[in-house]
């Protein structure tokens, strides 16, 4: 290290390393302030941290689900059937998947009935973490194989 003795201790003489990082530094901002300017859209920002265009952007898109109201309208029977069950609560497209298309009247085939054990056991295998309270259950133990329909009501969980 090149340093000059003082009366007030050791002082650095060149100080052109200090500079050069300092210079590197200000180059590093300088080019995040641009790469930031080419990548953030013009108008983020506008509705808080949001982009205003991804408002446009979303209502040009075609929903891919229906939403319950659309199923109940054409499916009410399996809706008073749900309302006096546990999975009331639950939409149809959590198990039935999106039906936009169906709901809309653009699909000719009516949609898929899940395969109950896959869906049910989605929800309801015992895992940690799980409340206390929700119905859950260990497969080796309740069932080990068969469709969990030939017991219980899909849209009413209980037995039969």
């Amino acid at each position: 290290m090149d340093t000059k003795r003082s009366g007030r201790g050791l002082r650095f003489r060149d100080y052109e390393h200090v500079l050069r990082m300092a210079g590197l530094f200000v180059l590093a901002v300088v080019a995040f302030l641009v790469w930031r300017s080419w990548m953030v859209p013009r108008d983020f920002g506008v509705y808080g941290h949001f982009r205003a265009g991804a408002i446009a952007d979303a209502a040009v898109r075609t929903p891919l689900y229906a939403g319950q109201a659309s199923c109940i309208e054409c499916h009410g029977d399996v809706q008073q059937v749900r309302s006096s069950g546990r999975h009331a609560a639950i939409g149809c497209e959590a198990c039935h998947g999106p039906l936009g298309q169906h709901a809309r009247g653009q699909s000719d085939v009516a949609p898929v009935r899940p395969d109950p054990r896959i869906v049910c056991l989605t929800c309801h295998t015992a895992r940690l973490g799980m409340p206390a309270a929700f119905p859950r259950i260990v497969v080796k133990e309740h069932s080990e194989s068969g469709s969990c329909t030939e017991c219980h009501k899909a849209h009413a969980p209980g037995l039969q």
